[in-house]
């Protein structure tokens, strides 16, 4: 599933430990392969579009969920930094790293925020 096709929350920052300021996961983030460029914007309303395809988002613990719509939450490992964030498990074959590219741009109207399912429910445990 995840937002690439190589996969790219209720708390709109990071677990965090420590005393400076918590990384913000919101923003225009960008995934290089060797055969495409995919841009993923994460906005504070807990939507993440990606191309037409729009998903509702949460962070728990280290953790990103993230769902389509289709009544499950897709699970990934989050590691989340100023400028970088990194995803694994869930249904990549290896982490995968995306670049802050700039800041989130505001959600279109027009454009729905899928339901969250139920916490139990997820693609994979």
């Amino acid at each position: 599933m995840l937002l690439l096709g190589i996969a790219p929350g209720l708390s709109a920052q990071s677990a965090h430990s420590g005393a400076g300021p918590r990384a913000r996961l919101e923003g225009k983030w960008q995934a290089k392969t060797d055969e495409e460029i995919r841009n993923i914007m994460v906005r504070s309303d807990s939507s993440a579009q990606f191309g037409d395809q729009v998903a509702r988002w949460r962070v728990v613990g280290d953790s990103l969920w993230l769902t389509l719509g289709d009544g499950v939450w897709q699970v990934y490992g989050m590691k989340l930094g100023d400028e970088k964030l990194t995803l694994s498990g869930g249904d990549l074959e290896k982490p995968v790293t995306l670049r802050r590219v700039g800041p989130a741009t505001a959600r279109a109207d027009s454009v729905a925020i899928p339901a969250p399912p139920p916490p139990t429910e997820r693609a994979w445990d």
